[in-house]
């Protein structure tokens, strides 16, 4: 069984509910029909029923539950909500209550009460659009200082990493992390790869040299990364600098990092930044023919994900069965 059919059995064992935000957008409407179907998630669409069930009449949302802002009777109480979280930084009533008649904004709030357990958007908005909300709203996890994102890689017929299972931090939000950040990029990863995969993560702390062989501040921004997340983790299997093929390829590890933990063994991989990220995972996508999950964020006080606005209806429904058992946990 593959990693996302793993997922979605998983997030049938304790089904939690995700809102929707974007119903407008056909496959938006295809993903919540196929959640519903397969009984994987419960769903609440952001919009007017009707309207939206008549612009697909192909697919059966007869199951799912609507919420129209406008029209909500808890429309009040998560205005004032907002009003109370944000008015120290000038927000008035009345913009909170126009705030509150934007779907992104309303989904994060019915998650923040507890009357959905995840929100998955982004098919339709920008990612800054659907995580602006969350970041308001839910803010930071307890004990976790940065928000960051991550795909999961799974490449076929792949026998490095987890059988080809891969994390890769951060590909999509933190541009260019300092040393401390990038550590807690990688703590966080670690704990979601044993989320998610439910195997012991090795975590990569990637770079163009390995163990000194190259010296620039490029390099020594990930050595340090390396040294405070020991400090924070001593327990965790991780390790740095390493070049990409010595933490992947268990003799290239041996003859570039011996001793190393993590060396060829990798399946979580820290890059240093966003664009080495965000190049990879691309590269493993079209290249190697990887399915790729993301960007998935991690560090948010309760689920909030964002999907590529490329995504198909499957895309969408394996990110709501990811961000369901991240409710799990």
């Amino acid at each position: 069984m593959g990693f996302i059919d793993t997922i979605i059995e998983r997030a049938k064992t304790d089904k939690k509910t995700i809102v929707l935000p974007e119903s407008a957008d056909l496959r938006v409407i295809e993903a919540c029909a196929k959640l519903l179907a397969a009984k994987i998630t419960n769903v609440v669409m952001i919009g007017d029923r009707e309207t939206i069930q008549s612009s697909a009449p192909q697919f059966d949302l007869s199951e799912a539950r609507f919420v129209d802002p406008a029209t909500s009777p808890d429309f009040d109480d998560y205005a004032t909500t907002l009003f109370e979280m944000r008015k120290a930084k000038g927000m008035t009533l009345e913009q909170a209550r126009e705030t509150m008649l934007n779907p992104l904004y309303y989904a994060v709030m019915m998650v923040k009460k507890n009357e959905a357990d995840g929100m998955v958007a982004g098919a339709v908005n920008s990612t800054s659009a659907t995580l602006r909300p969350a970041l308001q709203i839910l803010k930071t996890a307890p004990g976790t200082k940065l928000v960051s994102a991550f795909f999961m890689i799974i490449v076929p017929d792949c026998s490095y990493g987890s059988d080809g299972t891969f994390l890769f931090a951060d590909s999509g939000l933190v541009e260019n992390p300092d040393a401390d950040q990038l550590s807690e990029i990688a703590l966080s990863s670690a704990k979601t790869f044993r989320t998610l995969v439910h195997q012991d993560p090795y975590v990569a702390m990637l770079s163009y040299s390995t163990y000194g062989s190259a010296r620039s501040p490029l390099t020594e921004k990930v050595v340090e990364a390396t040294r405070l997340a020991k400090e924070k983790a001593p327990d965790l299997m991780l390790d740095g600098e390493l070049q990409v093929d010595a933490a992947l390829v268990e003799q290239v590890g041996k003859s570039k990092a011996p001793g190393s933990s993590v060396a060829g063994k990798a399946n979580v991989l820290v890059f240093p930044d966003l664009n080495s990220g965000n190049i990879a995972y691309k590269l493993a996508q079209r290249l190697a023919k990887a399915e790729a999950y993301g960007p998935i964020t991690q560090g948010i006080a309760k689920p909030v994900n964002d999907l590529s606005r490329g995504c198909s209806a499957d895309d969408i429904v394996g990110v709501a069965a990811i961000t369901a058992v991240q409710a799990q946990e």
